[in-house]
């Protein structure tokens, strides 16, 4: 990892962006790598269900040719609490239409503290290479209720951010969390992300997918990314599995 940046390069024009795999976090990097930032993607191989979000997140980081790929080991398992660190099973079809979920009901895929962590290996890379920009793909629309997606929770990271850092605290840098889609529907940001050329089919969102990595087409993510998908207009280019079948055309899933 490099301890600062090149001489052509300020804190204003490198950005951390946190890359998971998903349909979220690649349009933000399509998003900051369109604003001209040098980038640095940052993936976290954290204890979950499955590893195909990490090698997605790989491809989709070198077909973006992004600056440099920190792929960082941390092991969430040793808490559990999660269906996605432990062996809770994974919730299916659940109606998550307006108003049939409580605004405080958080689901089981729900990770404690996982954002704080992300966002906190974020800062401490932000301040060795010098980057004032974190970017991360939380939106407080179309999303399962996750706590750690909300903006008040994005504005206090980002002041104790600053409270926390040398940079900060130094006056050299001012640390800013960046959330293009914290206000966008799911369908705004396909076609958001269509729009600045993101390949769908290198991306996966499904919390319990298939040994091929088909995608199970019930879980919440599953169901959110269907939704905006035919919001848009358009078809995703991901497979999805049938019933006790093989992988099958995501233009009919269950």
């Amino acid at each position: 990892m490099r301890s600062s940046l090149n001489t052509n390069e300020s804190a204003d024009s490198t950005a951390i962006v946190l890359l998971s795999g998903g349909l979220d976090s690649t349009t933000v990097l399509a998003i900051a790598k369109s604003e001209g930032f040098a980038i640095h993607a940052l993936t976290f191989r954290y204890g979950q269900r499955h590893s195909s979000e990490v090698e997605a997140a790989k491809r989709i980081a070198r077909h973006a040719g992004v600056r440099e790929h920190h792929v960082v080991d941390i092991d969430l398992t040793v808490f559990g609490g999660s269906a996605l660190t432990s062996d809770i099973p994974v919730p299916k079809d659940r109606d998550l239409e307006a108003g049939a979920v409580s605004a405080r009901e958080i689901p089981v895929t729900y990770v404690p503290g996982r954002n704080t962590i992300f966002l906190s290996y974020a800062m401490a890379l932000a301040e060795v290479v010098e980057s004032s920009n974190i970017f991360i793909g939380v939106n407080a629309l179309d999303y399962s209720g996750y706590p750690d997606c909300r903006p008040e929770y994005i504005r206090a990271f980002e002041k104790m951010s600053n409270l926390a850092t040398r940079t900060g605290i130094e006056g050299k840098t001012r640390l800013l969390i960046r959330t293009p889609l914290i206000s966008l529907t799911k369908a705004a940001i396909i076609r958001l992300g269509a729009s600045l050329g993101v390949d769908y089919s290198e991306t996966t969102s499904c919390y319990d997918p298939g040994s091929s990595g088909e995608a199970c087409g019930r879980c919440d993510a599953c169901q959110l990314r269907l939704k905006g998908f035919a919001e848009a207009g358009m078809e995703d280019p991901i497979d999805y599995a049938t019933a006790g079948g093989p992988a099958r055309d995501s233009r009919r899933p269950r």
